[in-house]
């Protein structure tokens, strides 16, 4: 018997796997009645709310993964469920709060990534509307030609100077002395 949910994985579906992987799936009830259960030294109203998550997802990972167990392991009963939920809450309390951390990082990566995405589409979205308006490809046409005829103008002016014979030095300053 595994007291590691997650060492389960092969004999159970993905629907399975969603349900033990992504926190917030069971109740805020059944979560705050469980509390005093796993963690019984807790004073749950001095904690920051970041802490009050953390710890709530990992009773949450208590919980499901005493369901698994008890789901594979039929046979068990009431005592041996209790002593594998005092081996749980004393072996694996803070790597599940580790791995609930992670968890929440990696959901919170995900979603920053997402809000970029929509806000990079959106910005690109909005600059094609404005570049097919026909009001803009009025104003901008004779902009682009002037920008054109100015960089033409600069460019033959410069050269122009370049080939001036006043720039050039004389043959007899050139010599290496």
């Amino acid at each position: 018997m595994y007291i590691n949910p997650f060492l389960y994985w092969r004999r159970f579906d993905s629907n399975t796997d969603r349900w033990l992987r992504e926190p917030g799936q069971l109740g805020e009830e059944q979560i705050s009645v469980n509390r005093g259960r796993f963690y019984p030294e807790l004073d749950w109203e001095q904690l920051d709310e970041n802490q009050r998550e953390i710890k709530d997802a990992a009773v949450e990972m208590f919980l499901k993964s005493l369901e698994l167990i008890g789901t594979f392991h039929p046979e068990l009963t009431a005592g041996q469920l209790l002593e594998v939920e005092r081996k749980m809450a004393v072996t694996k309390k803070r790597s599940f709060e580790r791995w609930v951390e992670k968890s929440f990082r990696r959901r919170f990566k995900q979603e920053s990534r997402e809000r970029k995405r929509f806000a990079r589409e959106r910005f690109l979205r909005s600059w094609r509307e404005w570049i097919s308006l026909e009001t803009t490809h009025h104003a901008v046409g004779p902009m682009v030609a002037l920008l054109v005829l100015a960089g033409f103008g600069g460019w033959s002016m410069g050269m122009s100077q370049t080939s001036c014979p006043t720039l050039l030095m004389p043959s007899d300053q050139t010599v290496v002395r």
